[in-house]
């Protein structure tokens, strides 16, 4: 039996990288997408070996014009197929608010955070076999979609396009494709973070703890599966979602008071 065939943009670091080492694992081939390259970090390539995965790397700036379907190009002419899963995990993240915002900041962000995604699905759809098994596309949107703050607006706008995107990519693809989305939360904080203010960050979660990305992995490897869901959204975020939070998590939680914003109290 042929092994299923994952794209997989953002998918050589981070998050990206953590999805990718889990579909390796269920049995994928992989199209892992790289911006500047396409060389898998450290864990990831070591899974790569220690599968047997076939994969191989696609380097792509999804800020070119085209690059939607340049990248598509690019995979089926490697593997001879399009894709069976699309996994959207590429994205930028800027720091602007409604007094920073610049229109040049906002295009960027819809360009890669939304555009191309939506760009690659109805790729997928147009290129994909009539009768075949419908392929699977999964959005990794963000929990602020739900509840939004003031800070980061380009991302945060972007973000919510992508996210609205689901359900109406959902019913106009249906013939072939399912279409859901993985919203994560505060996930691999790089050293953005004190750790008493990472620790007060948790405790502000209903579920006291943070997503680690096996936990995005896994929500990704189950709709991948799920043949009879299409149009949903799965919160991956320790409850965040269920709260309300006038800031984002970084300017959070840095006094002794969990629920302190920076600045207050």
């Amino acid at each position: 039996m042929t092994a299923p065939l994952a794209l997989v943009t953002g998918g050589v670091k981070r998050v990206g990288a953590a999805i990718a080492a889990r579909l390796a694992e269920a049995g994928y081939m992989l199209a892992l997408h790289g911006n500047s390259d396409a060389v898998p970090e450290t864990q990831l390539a070591e899974k790569l070996k220690e599968t047997g995965c076939e994969w191989s790397g696609f380097q792509q700036d999804f800020l070119v014009e085209g690059a939607a379907e340049i990248l598509i190009d690019q995979v089926v002419g490697h593997f001879g197929r399009v894709p069976d899963l699309i996994v959207n995990s590429a994205s930028i993240f800027g720091q602007d608010d409604a007094c920073s915002l610049e229109e040049r900041d906002l295009q960027e962000h819809f360009r890669i955070n939304s555009l191309v995604p939506i760009l690659l699905t109805t790729a997928l759809h147009h290129r994909r076999p009539a009768g075949s098994d419908r392929a699977c596309v999964i959005h990794i949107l963000d929990q602020r979609i739900r509840n939004p703050n003031r800070d980061q607006l380009s991302y945060t706008l972007s973000k919510q396009a992508l996210a609205g995107s689901v359900r109406s990519l959902a019913v106009a693809c249906a013939d072939k494709l399912r279409v859901n989305g993985v919203a994560p939360g505060l996930t691999l904080t790089a050293g953005e973070y004190g750790e008493d203010q990472l620790a007060n960050i948790t405790g502000m979660m209903p579920l006291g703890r943070l997503p680690e990305p096996g936990d995005i992995a896994d929500a990704t490897i189950y709709l991948a599966r799920a043949k009879a869901v299409t149009g949903q959204i799965i919160f991956v975020d320790g409850g965040a979602n269920l709260k309300g939070f006038d800031r984002d998590f970084v300017h959070l939680a840095k006094g002794d008071r969990p629920d302190t914003p920076e600045g207050t109290g």
